[in-house]
């Protein structure tokens, strides 16, 4: 059975006969994993073992876990520090910032696959501008080739760690102020000031090797009405002809505010696929849910199946083992050395 198109949700910490119905569905490709579904380190790794089980190639297992605000898996595992520390680092000292940026990474990916999760949706390649809330210290710079140097290490680590690397949100959120969870963002600068600021991240991490990204749920009326996510002109025309991009294309949340302006969720899926998403996620709604999966029923692209599986991790080693070695307990060293200005457990539930 290939992997559908469809990134779905859990509601708790395991699987209720509904939820494995679903995840059966030939329309389903992945699971992405919310604080709600973790509870222990023992009983992360058995869900997401029930969840592998299932199916051949397996579902892709997702998380939210950048670091700072948004780390989705707590007890047992190391608060990650938010971008913007690595940033404020590489003003001070730019060897040190590349540096903690790439061993951070590492950990992330390290500790996520060592409980079996497949992919984290990071890095976050927007603009640090101080105008967005839900952005804010998630971005790593406001400077976008600085931004890319940082990000780069940050995948570079991840990569060591058995993960591939998403950047968001395409072409860039945190020139805006409004918030797509709750809002309608819209941008109204033009492309050429787009690409040489918001869009520049993207374009140099596309250059090294982004494996995946996940557009924005923005209008920008200068070169679409449409948001990012449903815009064939960003996905197509500018994203993988212009900046040559040939790895995954994920919708961000169906379920946001934002990606409402499209309709029903059926619809919303199918115009996200047609405009060039590989993959659609409906999180917090399980009927929304069912009802994409039903109405996809025959939907086929073996392009995007292709790109897809080579999201799956590499590697790993039992938690216990990981915080055994050396590497890991130099990286949590360094990390407690490093002073946060940011509450630990504050987590921003995007």
């Amino acid at each position: 059975m290939s992997l559908g198109p469809v990134m779905i949700d859990l509601l708790g910490t395991s699987i209720t006969a509904q939820e494995k119905e679903m995840l059966l569905h030939p329309q389903t490709g992945g699971v992405i994993l919310f604080t709600r579904n973790f509870e222990s380190i023992a009983q992360i790794t058995d869900l997401i073992s029930q969840i592998h089980s299932l199916r051949s190639p397996h579902l892709l297992i997702a998380v939210d876990h950048e670091g700072g605000r948004v780390q989705r898996f707590r007890e047992g595992f190391t608060h990650i520090p938010a971008a913007a520390q690595y940033g404020k680092l590489y003003d001070l000292n730019r060897q040190a910032g590349k540096k903690m940026a790439e061993r951070c990474g590492w950990l992330m990916a390290a500790e996520c696959r060592a409980v079996g999760v497949d992919m984290s949706f990071a890095p976050v390649l927007d603009m640090g501008r101080g105008v967005s809330g839900v952005i804010g210290d998630r971005a790593f710079h406001h400077h976008p080739d600085k931004i890319a140097e940082l990000a780069n290490d940050f995948m570079l680590g991840m990569h060591h760690g058995g993960m591939a690397a998403t950047g968001k949100h395409f072409p860039g959120h945190g020139s805006i102020k409004e918030d797509s969870h709750v809002a309608h963002p819209v941008d109204n600068r033009p492309l050429n000031d787009l690409m040489l600021e918001d869009i520049r991240p993207f374009e140099r991490m596309i250059q090294f090797g982004l494996a995946a990204i996940m557009p924005a749920h923005v209008v920008y009326p200068q070169v679409d009405d449409k948001p990012a996510g449903y815009s064939e002109i960003w996905l197509q025309k500018i994203l993988r002809h212009q900046l040559g991009f040939q790895g995954v294309i994920f919708s961000d949340d169906l379920s946001m505010e934002a990606a409402g302006v499209v309709g029903s969720f059926a619809q919303r899926a199918q115009t996200a696929l047609n405009a060039g998403c590989d993959m659609v996620l409906v999180c917090n709604h399980t009927e929304a849910a069912a009802e994409v999966l039903e109405s996809l029923q025959g939907y086929s692209n073996p392009a995007s199946q292709l790109r897809l599986v080579r999201m799956h991790g590499r590697g790993g080693m039992p938690m216990a083992d990981l915080q055994a070695t050396d590497e890991w307990q130099q990286v949590v060293k360094s990390i407690e050395q490093l002073k946060l200005d940011e509450s630990p457990w504050l987590e921003m539930d995007v």
